[in-house]
């Protein structure tokens, strides 16, 4: 059988696929693929193995003749019609767990950027401003005994509390239902959306982009935000009033903000590359050797379930 995959992936995958005795096909171009593109590829496909970039729309799963499973290189699956893919029978998987730890990493990551000016820092240095250490130098703010409020308290987000916990941090969360094991473990509180936005000082968004969740994070609750609060996003750049955020932070009514999603990826509102007090990652929270050759690991594993007639693995 065919499968094609719409970008070369990590691991070796194609080896693994043709070694089951099937034809791989994939995008070499290091670019997200067109929808002509995709489709002339496709349409007499077995199996897609495709990425977030891929908009895999009616038209496309139209198109898509002999198709039995979309395996999505991603946990999230909001690039896909999951409900037309279901009536035209063709199963949908994704790559939960693989991808946690990474991804709680870069949550991290970006809070302690914001936090201690790291890029501010580090292009003073480039710039060769530094004159040796000063009382009043780039003053950041300490992690340490803040509140930390978790917007989504699933894997991910239970993987960012235990990892801010171990600053003696206090955590409230804010989630559609009550997760015990947050308030087992961390001492938890969990909060409504706007009481989150008032008391935290620092915000990690972590959840998934739905109809609900489009701009969940609106004027409402981001005007509640605290002068020195840090808002990190690694959920869906969707998920945030983007544009009202970037007027915070123009106008220094917060601290500072970590992106790693935006809501035109892959194009980037020209006013937050011109502000100092973010810090701009490429969409790289699950970008570890580790976590992405596991990913498309899963996704073959996936495809050859279903060929076989199996059950996959990790269905939506």
């Amino acid at each position: 059988m065919k499968v094609f995959i719409t970008r070369s992936l990590p691991g070796n995958i194609e080896k693994l696929l043709r070694k089951n005795g099937h034809t791989v096909v994939t995008f070499k171009k290091e670019y997200p693929i067109s929808k002509t593109e995709l489709i002339k590829n496709a349409r007499n496909a077995d199996a897609l193995i495709s990425l977030l970039t891929d908009k895999i729309d009616s038209e496309i799963i139209d198109n898509l003749k002999s198709c039995k499973i979309i395996a999505n290189y991603a946990t999230g699956y909001n690039n896909i019609d999951i409900n037309y893919a279901k009536q035209k029978n063709i199963i949908v998987t994704n790559t939960p767990d693989i991808l946690t730890n990474a991804t709680a990493e870069i949550a991290l990551t970006l809070a302690l950027a914001c936090s201690r000016r790291v890029i501010e820092g580090h292009e003073f240095v480039k710039k060769k401003k530094f004159r040796g250490w000063a009382p009043k130098l780039l003053l950041g703010i300490e992690m340490t005994g803040k509140t930390i409020g978790i917007i989504g308290a699933g894997r991910i987000g239970y993987a960012v509390a235990k990892r801010f916990k171990g600053f003696d941090t206090n955590i409230i969360y804010y989630n559609r239902s009550k997760k015990n094991k947050f308030e087992t473990e961390f001492g938890a509180k969990k909060v409504s959306l706007k009481k989150l936005m008032t008391d935290s000082d620092i915000i990690s968004i972590q959840i998934p982009l739905t109809k609900e969740s489009y701009h969940l994070i609106d004027k409402n609750h981001l005007s509640v935000l605290k002068p020195n609060a840090i808002l990190i996003n690694i959920a869906r750049g969707e998920v945030v009033d983007e544009k009202y955020l970037i007027q915070l932070l123009k106008k220094g009514k917060i601290h500072s903000a970590g992106f790693d999603v935006y809501e035109n990826e892959p194009n980037i509102d020209p006013e937050l590359l011109k502000l100092p007090n973010v810090v701009l990652l490429p969409h790289i929270g699950s970008a570890t050797v580790e976590a992405r050759t596991k990913m498309a690991q899963l996704c073959a594993e996936n495809v050859l379930r279903v060929l076989k007639g199996k059950s996959a693995k990790t269905p939506v």
